[in-house]
């Protein structure tokens, strides 16, 4: 009896324990699913970045720039016709035929400060019009501004104000900006002051033809400069002449222009390379005048129909179409056919790029260009010259500066329909004596202080030799007949 008892008692025991096996496989025990990459866990869709990549953080950027970037006026006088056909009256007693009193006209943009002492940069089309500059800064002190120099080429300015210690930015470097890389827009749209946005390099070498309004891709006289820098950040008018920095705060370029069938902007706008900025705003004010180096070549992109038609290996580079005979490429071997691939070991694959490169010289400095002739490479030392043909820096023009214009012999074609023999052109006109005086765009010059004006040189060597008061008698286009008076 205890025998079957105990034998009992170890089965169910046995069985207790096979229980107790079987359930712990079952629950506790279960087996496991290795997961290996071409297999991954499910997780949420958070992306944490590679280990030491921090978030972009603008406001050191900001902070940094903010304090340089200055608002600009502009006050000019809207005058209305000025031909009281006797210059002597409207001299001393003004103009009684005038069809209306000057009203002045305001304009905005941005400036930013370059130096301590005052210097500020912005666009020349934001100024050039001007009688009257104010400049505010982000403390909202106000300032009178002088004009140091104008450079309608490249569409920049440099103004002055009379003040010290001021918060100025550096110098970044443009050739470094890569495609994709983050950049602050500072400047003052719609007069909204101290406005910062933020975008990214969307291209970079860009010609509109804006200064120019032509598409010739050639380098000649007095030719604009455009290779500018294409953001995403907004820009809207008043921003002109802002900064464009990178995320260390350093200015990359000058904020100038949007392409907007509406005027306002609608995602693209556009820069000036501060490569370009340092070179023209040391000249005008070292010099008042920008030293413009040039190679004295035509060139254009090199594409695929001209790289078979000229036998081309590579689709690279600027091709020359053309060598001007007492320029700086002829006299150092540079020949119609070859493709300028770089300037001193940068790469140029456009005629904006190859303008840009060759902007940041002066006359007389020495470049390394390497070229592709008849597909080998072959590197050619060249001592750049001026718009003279020769390795000279050019002196300030005096007149031009004193007149504030731009002028150019007139057509024989004007001269014809308006039946004149002679004169010189008005093409364009900012700060300066004859702005004051009331003198519009393409106002032909017939005659100074009676003597005739055939060519521009006439005109700067009359009014050269002129001390007291200046009498001007012209035509404008729709053949109005005008005369003005000033005095220097």
């Amino acid at each position: 009896m205890r025998t079957k008892r105990f034998f009992g008692m170890i089965l169910i025991a046995a069985m207790g324990g096979f229980v107790a096996l079987f359930a712990h496989t079952k629950l506790v025990d279960r087996p496991r699913i290795a997961v290996s990459a071409e297999n991954p866990a499910a997780s949420f869709a958070a992306f944490r970045g590679a280990p030491g990549n921090n978030p972009v953080d603008f406001t050191y950027a900001a902070e940094k720039s903010v304090h340089s970037v200055v608002h600009v006026k502009v006050t000019a006088m809207e005058r209305g016709s000025s031909s009281s056909n006797n210059p002597f009256f409207d001299f001393f007693f003004g103009n009684p035929y005038s069809e209306s009193k000057p009203q002045p006209v305001s304009g905005y943009g941005s400036g930013v400060i370059i130096s301590n002492d005052g210097y500020i940069v912005t666009n020349n089309h934001v100024i050039e019009s001007a009688d009257e500059i104010e400049v505010t800064l982000n403390d909202k002190r106000h300032y009178k501004a002088e004009v140091v120099g104008r450079d309608p080429e490249t569409d920049l300015a440099v103004i002055r104000i009379k003040e010290k210690d001021l918060p100025f930015i550096t110098y970044g470097n443009s050739d470094e900006l890569k495609i994709g890389e983050w950049v602050l827009a500072v400047g003052n749209p719609y007069n909204l002051t101290s406005t910062v946005t933020a975008g990214i390099v969307s291209a970079k070498a860009r010609n509109l033809n804006l200064l120019s309004g032509g598409g010739q891709s050639r380098e000649r006289n007095n030719a604009t400069i455009e290779s500018f820098i294409q953001t995403d950040a907004a820009v809207n008018p008043g921003n002109s002449g802002g900064a464009l920095v990178n995320t260390r705060g350093e200015l990359v370029g000058i904020n100038t222009a949007i392409a907007s069938p509406t005027g306002s902007y609608i995602g693209n706008s556009f820069a000036i390379p501060v490569t370009i900025v340092k070179k023209v705003v040391a000249d005008l004010i070292e010099y008042g005048k920008v030293q413009r180096a040039l190679l004295g070549v035509e060139i254009k992109d090199v594409d695929s129909e001209l790289a078979k038609d000229e036998g081309l290996d590579k689709i690279e580079g600027v091709y020359v179409g053309r060598v001007r005979e007492d320029g700086a490429a002829a006299k150092a071997g540079i020949k119609k056919g070859d493709v300028i691939l770089s300037v001193n070991g940068t790469k140029v694959n456009s005629p904006s790029e190859l303008q840009e490169q060759v902007s940041k010289y002066r006359p007389n400095d020495k470049v390394e260009i390497v070229i592709n002739r008849e597909n080998k490479e072959k590197q050619i030392s060249v001592t750049l010259r001026n718009i003279d043909g020769n390795t000279k820096m050019v002196d300030k023009d005096e007149v031009a500066t004193l007149l504030g214009a731009k002028f150019v012999e007139a057509s024989q074609s004007e001269k014809s329909k308006l039946g004149i023999k002679n004169g010189v052109k008005v093409i364009n006109v900012g700060t300066g004596k004859l702005r004051s005086a009331g003198v519009e765009k393409d106002f032909i010059i017939i005659s100074v202080n009676n003597q005739p004006v055939n060519t521009v040189d006439d005109l700067k060597q009359i009014v050269s030799g002129i001390k007291g008061g200046v009498y001007i008698e012209g035509i404008y286009p729709n053949g109005l007949v005008s005369y003005y008076a000033f005095g220097i």
